[in-house]
């Protein structure tokens, strides 16, 4: 059954309602980097064997490197973060949790459907908290982290490593989120992982089974964590191109309200109006339904800037 969950994405229904076909339409709705990683050749091996002990030490011991895992923390590769997060409320009994708003919606949803009650207080049984946050960019002050069950999803945070909380990785009760499919742009590789408490990530692990993750995603997983200059240059580009969609979204009549280098939310006073306007000429982007003035876009890709500086420029 297709979640009916608030996300960007789901240019099939833009598409049914707006027309066009989905090679005519500009996805701005994500926070997926649009010049992704390039993933170059993969051995064959990786296609048709299943993926061994190498692999997956391969994989691990990149990933120890660039993220500055502290010794003492575990490390679990995972096929997409939105599987871990439907199966970690179950490492534990249940309890309250408490996730503050607005923020993604996947965290809430997997612990109520594990019959987890939702509460605002503090200290609670769980704490689920976005690093920076989705969609307004927020960082989270670690000293209001203190629950035993700590979980810290930096999804975004590889466009700033500085601001990573990775050191809290060896506290008990903690686990750290990280995902392929924002800065790397490789969201259809289904790849992340999951860091911190040894007993709690072999308790996931024990959950996902063997073999969760494909030899091909840990493949291009490990070679894309050695490829440091890339990052660097990357960051270096996001940054500039956000500043980029800044100065076009403004001139509209926006305020920015916040963001991350891969995405930018702004306040609107005719939000529907633009997001409509811009569906018009096959541009997708994410208003939310706890705001009728906020609006999101994504960075477009080199090809794609031309059409959506049109677009932002015409008269509405």
């Amino acid at each position: 059954m297709q979640s009916q969950r608030d996300h960007g994405g789901r240019l099939d229904a833009a598409v049914a309602r707006y027309g066009g076909t989905r090679d005519q339409w500009i996805d701005l709705s994500t926070g997926i980097n649009p010049q992704p990683y390039p993933i170059g050749p993969i051995p064959a091996a990786a296609w048709t064997d299943l993926p061994d002990e190498g692999a997956t030490t391969a994989f691990c011991t990149a990933a120890r490197r660039f993220w500055s895992v502290p010794e003492g923390a575990a490390l679990l590769p995972v096929p997409g973060l939105s599987a871990a997060i439907a199966q970690i409320p179950y490492l534990r009994p249940p309890g309250r949790f408490r996730i503050d708003d607005p923020t993604y919606n996947e965290h809430a949803a997997a612990f109520l459907a594990a019959g987890w009650p939702r509460t605002t207080d503090t200290p609670a049984d769980a704490h689920t908290v976005v690093h920076p946050n989705n969609p307004d960019g927020r960082w989270t002050d670690p000293a209001d982290i203190d629950a035993p069950l700590s979980i810290i999803d930096e999804s975004f945070c590889d466009t700033a490593p500085e601001h990573s909380l990775i050191d809290r990785a060896t506290r008990p009760g903690t686990l750290i989120l990280k995902s392929f499919g924002k800065f790397w742009g490789l969201a259809g590789l289904r790849l992340g992982a999951v860091i911190g408490d040894a007993q709690l990530v072999q308790a996931l692990a024990e959950r996902l089974g063997p073999w969760p993750v494909s030899g091909p995603a840990l493949s291009i997983g490990a070679r894309a964590l050695t490829a440091v200059n890339w990052a660097d240059d990357t960051r270096e580009l996001l940054t500039a191109e956000a500043d980029r969609l800044d100065t076009a979204v403004l001139a509209t009549g926006a305020t920015l309200t916040g963001g991350t280098p891969l995405f930018r939310l702004y306040d609107h006073p005719q939000a529907a109006a633009l997001h409509r306007h811009l569906a018009e000429r096959h541009i997708w982007t994410r208003l939310f339904p706890w705001s009728p003035t906020a609006i999101r876009l994504g960075l477009p890709g080199s090809e794609d800037w031309p059409r959506v500086l049109a677009a932002l420029a015409e008269p509405r």
